[in-house]
Protein backbone atom coordinates (compact mmCIF):
# COMPACT_ATOMS: atom_id res chain seq x y z
CA UNK A 1 0.00 0.00 0.00
CA UNK A 2 1.29 3.43 -0.94
CA UNK A 3 -0.39 6.68 0.06
CA UNK A 4 0.32 10.26 0.97
CA UNK A 5 1.64 10.59 4.51
CA UNK A 6 -0.61 13.52 5.39
CA UNK A 7 -3.64 11.73 3.94
CA UNK A 8 -2.93 8.56 5.95
CA UNK A 9 -2.51 10.49 9.20
CA UNK A 10 -5.74 12.41 8.52
CA UNK A 11 -7.71 9.22 7.81
CA UNK A 12 -6.38 7.56 10.96
CA UNK A 13 -7.11 10.69 13.02
CA UNK A 14 -10.71 10.70 11.77
CA UNK A 15 -11.06 7.05 12.73
CA UNK A 16 -9.68 7.63 16.24
CA UNK A 17 -12.07 10.56 16.74
CA UNK A 18 -15.00 8.31 15.82
CA UNK A 19 -13.76 5.71 18.34
CA UNK A 20 -13.74 8.40 21.03
CA UNK A 21 -17.30 9.45 20.10
CA UNK A 22 -18.48 5.85 20.34
CA UNK A 23 -16.80 5.37 23.72
CA UNK A 24 -18.45 8.55 25.02
CA UNK A 25 -21.82 7.17 23.89
CA UNK A 26 -21.12 3.99 25.87
CA UNK A 27 -20.71 6.01 29.06
CA UNK A 28 -24.45 6.74 28.93
CA UNK A 29 -25.24 3.02 29.27
CA UNK A 30 -25.68 1.26 32.59
CA UNK A 31 -23.15 -1.42 33.47
CA UNK A 32 -25.64 -4.23 32.93
CA UNK A 33 -25.69 -4.06 29.10
CA UNK A 34 -21.97 -3.19 29.09
CA UNK A 35 -21.21 -6.47 30.88
CA UNK A 36 -23.75 -8.60 28.99
CA UNK A 37 -22.59 -11.36 26.62
CA UNK A 38 -24.20 -12.76 23.50
CA UNK A 39 -22.95 -16.24 24.43
CA UNK A 40 -21.27 -17.49 27.63
CA UNK A 41 -17.83 -17.51 26.00
CA UNK A 42 -18.10 -14.27 24.01
CA UNK A 43 -16.81 -10.90 25.13
CA UNK A 44 -18.97 -8.20 26.66
CA UNK A 45 -18.66 -4.60 25.50
CA UNK A 46 -16.42 -3.75 28.45
CA UNK A 47 -14.23 -6.77 27.67
CA UNK A 48 -13.88 -5.57 24.07
CA UNK A 49 -12.78 -2.15 25.33
CA UNK A 50 -10.47 -3.63 27.99
CA UNK A 51 -8.81 -5.74 25.28
CA UNK A 52 -8.07 -2.53 23.38
CA UNK A 53 -6.74 -0.89 26.55
CA UNK A 54 -4.29 -3.75 27.03
CA UNK A 55 -2.93 -3.24 23.51
CA UNK A 56 -2.82 0.50 24.12
CA UNK A 57 -0.73 -0.11 27.26
CA UNK A 58 1.96 -1.60 25.04
CA UNK A 59 1.70 0.39 21.81
CA UNK A 60 1.20 3.94 23.04
CA UNK A 61 4.45 4.13 25.09
CA UNK A 62 6.32 2.28 22.31
CA UNK A 63 5.08 4.69 19.62
CA UNK A 64 5.83 7.71 21.80
CA UNK A 65 9.35 6.47 22.56
CA UNK A 66 10.13 5.88 18.88
CA UNK A 67 8.72 9.22 17.73
CA UNK A 68 10.67 11.07 20.44
CA UNK A 69 13.94 9.30 19.57
CA UNK A 70 13.54 9.54 15.79
CA UNK A 71 15.81 11.92 13.90
CA UNK A 72 14.17 11.18 10.56
CA UNK A 73 12.37 13.75 8.45
CA UNK A 74 8.82 13.23 7.20
CA UNK A 75 8.31 12.16 3.59
CA UNK A 76 5.41 12.94 1.28
CA UNK A 77 4.62 9.26 0.70
CA UNK A 78 4.17 6.31 3.01
CA UNK A 79 4.88 2.87 1.57
CA UNK A 80 3.71 0.02 3.75
CA UNK A 81 6.11 -2.82 4.53
CA UNK A 82 5.24 -6.38 3.54
CA UNK A 83 4.78 -7.68 7.09
CA UNK A 84 3.28 -4.43 8.40
CA UNK A 85 0.73 -4.31 5.60
CA UNK A 86 -0.20 -7.94 6.26
CA UNK A 87 -0.75 -7.28 9.98
CA UNK A 88 -2.70 -4.07 9.35
CA UNK A 89 -4.90 -5.55 6.61
CA UNK A 90 -5.63 -8.65 8.72
CA UNK A 91 -7.14 -6.38 11.40
CA UNK A 92 -9.59 -4.65 9.08
CA UNK A 93 -13.15 -5.73 9.83
CA UNK A 94 -14.69 -7.80 7.07
CA UNK A 95 -18.33 -8.66 6.29
CA UNK A 96 -17.77 -12.21 7.52
CA UNK A 97 -15.35 -11.54 10.35
CA UNK A 98 -12.41 -13.88 10.52
CA UNK A 99 -12.09 -14.94 14.15
CA UNK A 100 -8.67 -14.67 15.70
CA UNK A 101 -7.31 -16.21 18.87
CA UNK A 102 -5.96 -13.59 21.23
CA UNK A 103 -2.95 -13.98 23.49
CA UNK A 104 -3.79 -14.96 27.06
CA UNK A 105 -2.45 -11.73 28.57
CA UNK A 106 -4.61 -9.72 26.15
CA UNK A 107 -7.78 -11.74 26.79
CA UNK A 108 -10.07 -9.98 29.30
CA UNK A 109 -12.83 -12.62 29.36
CA UNK A 110 -14.47 -13.05 32.78
CA UNK A 111 -12.66 -10.00 34.18
CA UNK A 112 -14.61 -7.91 36.68
CA UNK A 113 -14.91 -4.63 34.82
CA UNK A 114 -16.69 -1.35 35.36
CA UNK A 115 -17.16 1.83 33.35
CA UNK A 116 -13.66 3.05 34.27
CA UNK A 117 -12.52 0.85 31.35
CA UNK A 118 -14.26 3.31 29.02
CA UNK A 119 -12.52 6.31 30.62
CA UNK A 120 -9.15 4.59 30.21
CA UNK A 121 -9.95 3.92 26.55
CA UNK A 122 -10.93 7.55 25.93
CA UNK A 123 -7.70 8.74 27.59
CA UNK A 124 -5.67 6.35 25.47
CA UNK A 125 -7.41 7.50 22.29
CA UNK A 126 -6.71 11.14 23.13
CA UNK A 127 -3.06 10.18 23.60
CA UNK A 128 -3.17 8.41 20.23
CA UNK A 129 -4.44 11.63 18.61
CA UNK A 130 -1.44 13.49 20.06
CA UNK A 131 0.90 10.79 18.74
CA UNK A 132 -0.64 11.00 15.27
CA UNK A 133 -0.09 14.75 15.36
CA UNK A 134 3.53 14.31 16.52
CA UNK A 135 4.10 11.72 13.78
CA UNK A 136 3.78 14.48 11.19
CA UNK A 137 7.32 15.56 12.19
CA UNK A 138 9.04 12.18 11.55
CA UNK A 139 9.27 9.56 8.81
CA UNK A 140 6.49 6.99 8.95
CA UNK A 141 8.77 4.79 6.81
CA UNK A 142 12.08 5.01 8.67
CA UNK A 143 10.78 5.24 12.25
CA UNK A 144 10.26 1.66 13.48
CA UNK A 145 8.38 0.24 16.44
CA UNK A 146 8.42 -3.12 18.17
CA UNK A 147 5.25 -5.17 18.19
CA UNK A 148 3.50 -6.70 21.20
CA UNK A 149 4.20 -10.34 20.29
CA UNK A 150 7.96 -9.85 19.86
CA UNK A 151 10.23 -6.89 20.43
CA UNK A 152 12.53 -8.43 17.81
CA UNK A 153 10.04 -7.68 15.02
CA UNK A 154 9.91 -4.04 13.98
CA UNK A 155 7.26 -2.38 11.85
CA UNK A 156 7.26 0.97 10.13
CA UNK A 157 5.52 3.58 12.28
CA UNK A 158 2.82 4.05 9.64
CA UNK A 159 2.04 0.32 9.71
CA UNK A 160 1.98 0.28 13.51
CA UNK A 161 -0.57 3.11 13.53
CA UNK A 162 -2.64 1.28 10.91
CA UNK A 163 -2.50 -2.01 12.82
CA UNK A 164 -3.45 -0.42 16.15
CA UNK A 165 -6.29 1.73 14.80
CA UNK A 166 -7.70 -1.01 12.53
CA UNK A 167 -7.57 -3.37 15.51
CA UNK A 168 -9.51 -0.79 17.53
CA UNK A 169 -12.07 -0.53 14.73
CA UNK A 170 -12.48 -4.30 14.62
CA UNK A 171 -13.35 -4.47 18.33
CA UNK A 172 -15.46 -1.29 18.31
CA UNK A 173 -17.61 -3.00 15.66
CA UNK A 174 -17.70 -6.12 17.83
CA UNK A 175 -18.90 -4.00 20.78
CA UNK A 176 -21.55 -2.42 18.55
CA UNK A 177 -22.84 -5.88 17.58
CA UNK A 178 -22.96 -6.93 21.23
CA UNK A 179 -24.93 -3.82 22.21
CA UNK A 180 -27.37 -4.38 19.33
CA UNK A 181 -27.90 -8.02 20.38
CA UNK A 182 -28.29 -7.15 24.05
CA UNK A 183 -30.93 -4.49 23.36
CA UNK A 184 -32.83 -6.41 20.68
Amino acid sequence: MKTGTHRLLQELTTQVKSHIEYAISLEKQTEKPLNARITPDSWSILECIEHLNRYGNFYLPEIEKQINSSHSKPEAQFKSGLLGNYFAESMLPKTKLNKMKTFKNMNPIYSKLDKSVIQTFISQQKKLLTLLENAEKVSLNKTKTSISISTLIKLKLGDTFRFLIYHNERHIQQAQRVLKEVWF
